[in-house]
């Protein structure tokens, strides 16, 4: 079987789902996002990428601070209506019962099961989106999502997003252990 070519109109495969959490105007505003990827480890930071045309850069420029949640495969209505409707054009502060940690223009929703509140470190100008990097300045978990003390993504059940198809997908069955799936094979090609 061979490779055929798909053009350029490709995404990292596939993206978590997430609902970007800002302040704009003082009122409350989320947007489903998938361009998200941690960019350092110390201090934390976290990239997204956000269209200059959504409402919610409007607020991260304002405030200097967003929140990234994931919510589960449960909230797929939710999170979906969020990307539907425009927060310059619809009231999308009372779709979920939100709190605030350390940043109080970073709203986080109480029923994703895992809430991360950053503060703004750097933006970008990209010819379509905006670039911003944010300092995780807390994280937030469901006590029923951690096995022993972490983040448990089968517990989570988050949603993930593939593009251009635009199809959102849940967490399969576990495929093995990062930096020891290849142990035998390190083994084998050392001898």
């Amino acid at each position: 079987m061979g490779k055929v070519s798909i053009g350029t109109n490709v995404f990292v495969y596939p993206n978590p789902v997430t609902l970007l959490g800002t302040m704009v105007e003082g009122k409350i505003n989320f947007m489903p996002l998938g361009w998200v990827s941690r960019v350092n480890a110390d201090p934390p930071w976290i990239g997204i990428g956000v269209n200059r045309g959504h409402h919610s850069t409007k607020g991260i420029h304002e405030n200097g601070t967003f929140s990234v949640n994931f919510p589960s495969a449960d909230m797929i209505e939710e999170t979906d209506y969020c990307g539907l409707v425009s927060g310059s054009k619809a009231d999308k502060s009372g779709l979920f019962e939100c709190f605030y940690g350390t940043l109080k223009t970073a709203p986080l929703i109480s029923a994703c099961p895992l809430c991360l509140e950053c503060r703004l470190v750097q933006s970008m100008d990209l010819p379509t989106n905006d670039w911003f990097i944010g300092e995780i300045v807390s994280a937030w978990i469901e006590d029923a999502c951690l096995t022993e003390g972490k983040p448990d993504i089968r517990k989570m059940n988050p949603l993930l997003l593939t593009m251009p198809d635009n199809r959102y997908w849940t967490v399969g069955p576990e495929a093995g252990r990062a930096w020891g799936a290849g142990a035998e094979l390190l083994k084998r090609r050392k001898e």
